[in-house]
């Protein structure tokens, strides 16, 4: 069980927690992720350390509600605790300096792309940091990314905040420019990360995406998370999450991320129509003194 301490919305479906898990606070590296099931039934869903405190014992974590199980985690409060939570997992971020980086974060890929960002700033990078949504509520994390960053750009697709457009326009810009830029770090959805990718492919800019792929036991058991690069299948469990873009076949990623998409908008409707019991359900899971006491082994 693992104690929710502080819950902070961020934005609209978008929340931010602290919680207490110190083994993880302890080895947690930039880049690494946390399976968490919220209760005794629930599926196990991958989620980015954003943050940790290994003083405090504590991790954050960033969730968007998408789906029934993240928006069923959106309500939980302080005083609320996760069931289990499975980590750190996946590679670290290679961080090493560079010398420019251009670090892309696409709506709540932006709470994947800040821990590695500080970490790249640390080691010597000069970071330029691009920030996209689709409206200015939706923008998160921008006073931490303005912190470390040499150059930050803001772009929403209706001009909101920031400038109008899509994220990389600026990097477009730049590569028109002839700008230095020796590594793109661009996490987000799938057909953004994919644009970078293709822009930065023809000037030959070394570019790293972190993919969010379907997974279950994050520890390349199961097959779930495969992705289709040019060197072959991998798994972003145990492979990634961070990849080469130049080697991932986008087309085949987002085909395989829909492949439940009916199961789970049923179970995103059937959540809709009860989630108080979704919820009492999590908190009745993580309530140990309502635990059944173990039965005694039988005597001879």
């Amino acid at each position: 069980m693992f104690p929710i301490l502080d819950a902070e919305p961020l934005a609209p479906e978008i929340m931010k927690f602290v919680v207490e898990a110190p083994r993880v606070a302890r080895k947690r590296q930039p880049g690494q992720f946390v399976i968490v099931r919220l209760h005794d039934r629930g599926e196990r869903i991958p989620l980015t350390i954003a943050d940790a405190d290994p003083g405090r014992g504590t991790i954050t974590l960033i969730v968007q509600g998408i789906g029934k199980t993240t928006k069923l985690m959106n309500l939980l409060r302080p005083g609320d605790a996760v069931l289990d939570l499975v980590g750190p997992l996946g590679r670290p971020s290679d961080v090493r300096d560079y010398g420019t980086v251009v670090v892309i974060g696409g709506g709540v890929g932006t709470a994947i792309a800040w821990p590695t960002a500080r970490a790249l700033k640390e080691a010597g990078n000069r970071v330029l940091a691009i920030l996209g949504a689709r409206t200015s509520d939706l923008v998160i994390l921008e006073p931490e990314m303005r912190a470390i960053a040499d150059e930050l750009e803001v772009v929403t697709d209706d001009g909101s905040l920031g400038r109008k457009g899509v994220v990389v326009d600026p990097l477009c810009e730049w590569i028109l420019r002839r700008r230095r830029i020796d590594l793109v770090l661009a996490i987000g959805p799938v057909r953004m990360m994919q644009a970078v990718a293709e822009l930065t492919r023809p000037a030959g800019i070394r570019t790293i995406v972190s993919l969010n792929a379907l997974m279950v036991d994050g520890t390349g058991m199961c097959g779930g998370c495969r992705v289709a690069t040019t060197g072959g299948t991998r798994f972003a469990c145990v492979d990634g999450p961070e990849f080469d873009a130049h080697t991932i076949d986008f087309d085949t990623l987002a085909r395989r991320n829909r492949t439940y998409a009916s199961s789970e908008a049923a179970a995103l409707d059937a959540f809709r129509a009860d989630p108080a019991s979704a919820l009492d359900r999590v908190r009745s899971s993580c309530r140990l003194e309502d635990a059944p006491a173990p039965e005694e082994a039988p005597t001879r």
